[in-house]
């Protein structure tokens, strides 16, 4: 290393002043640029990439508040839907429905129980319901007691018709489900 030194300074000792400033000069351009290329390169990527990541730390952090909002949003309408549940009263659906259905002044055509599937927690009871030939407000009045009966009751579906013979009356068809603890 020391012989390679020694060479470089004879040749660099043999050039004209003007050439050994240009030669120094390039020298001390390509250390620079290698120095650029080697240290400083790379901790500016580095350090974008740092700032990349912090940045994306920070949307997921946004998106995972957001996430425990809305589940402690629902886990609280969840409880609050429990509690209706062990305090409803307990009733036959169909009677309950069949009750309803005489307050709203409409005759029900059909009332078939469905299979309902099994839940952990609670046992949940199905009825299809079937309207004919009735008004937009009876039926309206009809849901709105079901929704509002003190039993807990839940409308699944719902399916609307206009009569052919007569527009102005329906046939709706829904499904309605009650639940009830297990215990």
């Amino acid at each position: 290393m020391s012989d390679l030194l020694a060479r470089l300074r004879a040749a660099l000792a043999s050039l004209e002043p003007r050439e050994r400033l240009l030669v120094l000069s390039a020298g001390g351009l390509l250390a620079l640029a290698l120095l650029y290329v080697a240290v400083v390169n790379p901790l500016l990527g580095a350090t974008a990439r740092t700032g990349d990541r912090a940045e994306a730390a920070d949307q997921e952090l946004r998106v995972m508040a957001r996430l425990r909002h809305e589940y402690d949003s629902l886990a609280a309408r969840l409880a609050s839907v429990e509690q209706r549940i062990q305090a409803s009263p307990r009733g036959n659906l169909r009677s309950t429905l069949e009750s309803l259905a005489s307050q709203a002044s409409i005759r029900v055509e059909s009332m078939e129980p469905q299979a309902a599937a099994p839940g952990d927690a609670y046992r949940e009871s199905r009825v299809e319901v079937a309207l004919e030939r009735v008004t937009l407000a009876q039926t309206v009045n009809y849901l709105h007691q079901i929704e509002a009966t003190p039993q807990v009751l839940s409308v699944k579906s719902l399916r609307i018709r206009k009569r052919p013979d007569n527009p102005e009356l329906l046939d709706v068809s829904f499904s309605v489900s009650s639940f009830e603890p297990l215990q």
